[in-house]
């Protein structure tokens, strides 16, 4: 049985992120007038094929020449609609179970250029420093101009230990920049950070949204709130996307029965839906803040413009990437397939984000922490003696990075720490009434 994907994400992770498994009805037939249209220039393109087949230098090979033609077909179109031949699709499926080898960056052509959307948190590409927004205009040498994201996913990923060098262009910079890289197990956990921080406010990171992102943000819900949260911040800076009926789901945990998300709309009646909460959320009524930035896309999109037109939450950074556009997998009979753009998705009050991105209800640039580093004596990590022996006595793992990182992350991110004053002083504003009541 053929099955057609729905997927949002913009993006090649160094993946490729795939979509909702999604049946559709039978073909619509297209005007008679285009109809008549395409088999006229069906005439050119069967003559040009005759030709290069009987007068090409050395004898083609028909799949080759078809492959060709489809690639260059679905290049005209928009830079997330390609042709993948079986092993790309391949690639594209195992990239969904969360585990592949590569670079741990995910990337997108903008403005014709090879654009890194967002680093992975822990991959070779974020420790070698490569940033959102960075161009890459060689890839072992090789000008990536007129590269597709497909062709490029091939390129950056690969075996384990590999190695390969990237050329990076960063604006404000006067010179390229090299990387070499070493390719490693990319290892996706969608739920990178979740813990309280100070006066029971919430945590949650969110790298991307894949088919056990929803299962896993809801267990770190249910432990914050057993551990007392009363309010929360969702990051989802740097979160390139992913799946859609992920992104519909995670939005449901925040908000009310049976409000709207999502729509979509493309040029087919099953591509018009509308997509609403199916349950009141574990958190629906906590003040929350939703933390954005230029590598928030797609699905990241959808639940930060959901969250900002049912008035649920503050979205709080700046501009996100604007990519709102749906791509379906369609399997081809040979195992290859077409990734195809079928429809856009517009936030709950009809707004397009495409090319515009979410704007933050509270615009907060990100300032870099300074440069200049502590002294040799003043580091030793979250295991340096005293610091060990104080987990220890007080019943913590030592070993269990995300509360010292976090720690770290408060001082340094600007923020961050923003929204940790928002949310006290939202908390404060709400407590008053009762203390005045009773005082009396």
């Amino acid at each position: 049985m053929k099955r057609r994907f729905w997927v949002i994400a913009a993006i090649a992770a160094i993946g490729l992120v795939a979509g909702q498994t999604h049946t559709q009805g039978a073909k619509e037939a297209a005007a008679p007038n285009g109809n008549e249209e395409l088999y006229k220039e069906l005439e050119l393109f069967e003559h040009a094929l005759s030709i290069v087949r009987s007068d090409y230098v050395e004898e083609p090979k028909a799949k080759e020449l078809i492959y060709g033609a489809l690639k260059g077909m679905l290049a005209t179109l928009d830079p997330y609609s390609q042709f993948m031949d079986p092993d790309s699709y391949n690639e594209l499926k195992v990239d969904t179970e969360g585990e592949f080898g590569g670079l741990g960056i995910e990337i997108t052509i903008k403005d014709d250029l090879l654009t890194v959307i967002s680093p992975i948190e822990g991959t070779p590409a974020a420790n070698a420093g490569v940033m959102p927004g960075d161009r890459i205009v060689k890839i072992d040498g090789e000008l990536t101009r007129g590269i597709t994201l497909i062709e490029a996913v091939k390129k950056l990923r690969g075996k384990p230990k590999t190695s390969v060098t990237l050329t990076i262009f960063r604006e404000g910079d006067t010179e390229l920049k090299e990387v070499a890289l070493e390719r490693a197990i990319i290892t996706i956990e969608s739920v990178r950070e979740a813990s309280l921080l100070e006066d029971k406010i919430g945590y949650i990171r969110l790298s991307d949204f894949r088919e056990k992102t929803t299962n896993d943000l809801e267990a770190v819900v249910k432990r914050l709130k057993g551990e007392g949260m009363d309010s929360v911040i969702f990051d989802l800076r740097n979160n390139p996307g992913g799946l859609l009926d992920v992104a519909v789901s995670v939005s449901e945990l925040f908000l009310q029965r049976n409000q709207l998300i999502v729509s979509t709309k493309g040029r087919l009646r099953n591509q018009n839906q509308e997509m609403h909460s199916r349950t009141t959320g574990l958190v629906n009524d906590l003040p929350m803040v939703v933390l954005i930035n230029e590598g928030s896309a797609s699905a990241s999109e959808i639940v930060a413009g959901a969250i900002q037109d049912h008035h649920r939450g503050i979205v709080m950074g700046t501009k996100s990437h604007g990519k709102a556009s749906v791509q379906t997998i369609f399997p081809l009979k040979d195992g290859s397939a077409l990734r195809l753009t079928t429809s856009k998705y517009f936030t709950p009050s009809g707004r397009s984000i495409h090319g515009q991105g979410i704007m933050p209800d509270v615009e907060v640039p990100f300032e870099r922490p300074p440069e200049d580093k502590p002294k040799e004596k003043d580091k030793g990590g979250s295991n340096s003696g005293p610091q060990l022996f104080d987990q220890i006595e007080a019943g913590q793992d030592p070993n269990a990075k995300p509360s010292a990182s976090l720690i770290e992350r408060k001082r340094a991110d600007n923020q961050l720490a923003r929204a940790l004053d928002l949310l006290k002083g939202i908390k404060v504003y709400q407590a008053e009434p009762k203390q005045e009541h009773a005082s009396r």
